[in-house]
């Protein structure tokens, strides 16, 4: 990407209307545009940098034996019945909308039932489990309350996963497997030594679901950390009985705001029920599916980084998830024609600020806002060393490193 030719700008202010400091920095930045309270458009580098966070999560999700599909958003009433959420009274964020030849449909907040109900063309065999299967898709939830930015919005980017097991035993291996899993995303994600696996309350479906939790000022729950074995309870959960069963000790727990980025449940047979999900077991007899749900919202973990890694600055990208490694500034004639070589040759790489008319102090502070993990100066004089200035965003002082040695790291990416 060339700066010159990107159609978005960078702004010194956000709107007025905007609370969440993440937000700001998106909408200052371009990584976003906001249509209204709750809704919000990701602009190209928005949608590079979300496509990154999608892409971890796929492969962590790919290593434990997930299979990815694309549902519809349109949910028909029928399904839902089936289960009893398709009543506001039970289910009190649906979008749903009338057709002109008739009926009502639902935008998908979840998909729990369309799943099972698909799968029941799938499994009717015990040599057909386990399944597990999801997607990346984009939700819709009439949230009373979206002022957080992209960290709470009525429609947003989500990964569901839903595993079909055969019993409990064999769910509950998935089930950790799954947990083990979101730690490594977690990690590569930039924010793993602050996200801890969260007690919290299970509902109808088992005694505890596990939620992920970041630490964070601006988070709407409340935790308390045992930080000597990494995990926590939830506000909802924290009472001496499940202390005591969890063997955690009061007096060793610390008190925390967070944001859940994440969050898993023993959904046992209440879906498979309602929708009729069985199997033949290796004796004939007719069993029914054993099933899990595991969710995290892309959407809102770019969010929850963009909050936590940030600085006066602007953001702070870890590599992986940045738009672009480099953002690289030339200086003079040959260092211009240079920068814009190593542009061409590592377009995905690079993002080229070309602008003519900008003063070099703005362009280190666009680099600075857009969070770019390495700002890198090409001029006439680093040439004349045969070399480039480079500087990490999280570090003060720059340092010259060999041409040749910048350009092998771009093609090793």
């Amino acid at each position: 990407m060339k700066i010159s030719q990107n159609f978005t700008k960078t702004s010194k202010t956000a709107p007025a209307d905007e609370q969440s400091e993440s937000a700001k920095l998106l909408l200052r930045a371009g990584y976003i545009y906001k249509e209204m309270a709750g809704v919000y458009d990701y602009l190209p580098l928005g949608m590079r940098t979300l496509e990154n966070i999608i892409q971890i999560i796929r492969e962590e999700m790919n290593a434990i034996g997930g299979q990815e599909l694309r549902m519809t958003a349109l949910q028909p009433r029928d399904v839902w019945e089936a289960s009893g959420r398709w009543s506001d009274d039970v289910m009190d964020v649906w979008f749903k909308t009338k057709l002109n030849a008739g009926g009502e449909l639902g935008l998908g907040c979840t998909h729990e039932e369309p799943l099972t109900r698909l799968m029941k063309s799938y499994i009717s065999s015990y040599k057909d489990l386990p399944v597990y299967a999801y997607q990346f898709q984009t939700k819709f939830r009439n949230e009373l309350r979206a002022k957080s930015g992209i960290m709470r919005t009525r429609e947003f980017m989500m990964k569901d996963l839903y595993s079909f097991s055969k019993n409990r035993e064999e769910h509950d291996e998935f089930y950790e497997k799954c947990a083990e899993s979101y730690k490594k995303i977690f990690n590569r994600l930039g924010i793993g030594n602050d996200t801890f696996r969260t007690f919290a309350s299970g509902g109808a479906f088992s005694k505890y679901s596990d939620e992920f939790q970041t630490l964070t000022d601006v988070g709407e729950d409340i935790i308390y950390l045992d930080r000597e074995k990494g995990i926590a309870v939830n506000e909802e959960v924290y009472t001496d009985e499940v202390l005591k069963e969890l063997g955690l000790d009061r007096n060793k727990l610390e008190q925390h705001k967070a944001a859940e980025v994440g969050n898993i449940f023993t959904l046992g047979y209440r879906y498979s029920e309602a929708l009729d999900l069985t199997y033949n077991d290796e004796d004939g007899n007719r069993r029914k599916v054993f099933m899990g749900s595991y969710g995290i919202g892309p959407s809102r973990v770019m969010g929850v980084i963009a909050e936590k890694l940030s600085d006066e600055k602007g953001l702070v990208w870890p590599e992986e998830i940045a738009p672009y490694k480099y953002y690289v500034v030339g200086i003079g004639t040959e260092g211009t024609k240079v920068a814009n070589d190593l542009h061409d040759k590592a377009p995905e790489q690079i993002i080229l600020d070309d602008r003519d008319k900008a003063r070099i102090g703005e362009k280190f502070a666009d680099a600075d806002l857009l969070g770019i993990p390495y700002r890198v100066v090409i001029s006439d004089k680093t040439l004349a060393d045969n070399a480039v200035e480079i500087k990490s965003r999280t570090e003060a002082d720059t340092k010259l490193l060999p041409l040749e040695e910048f350009t092998a790291k771009l093609v090793q990416k």
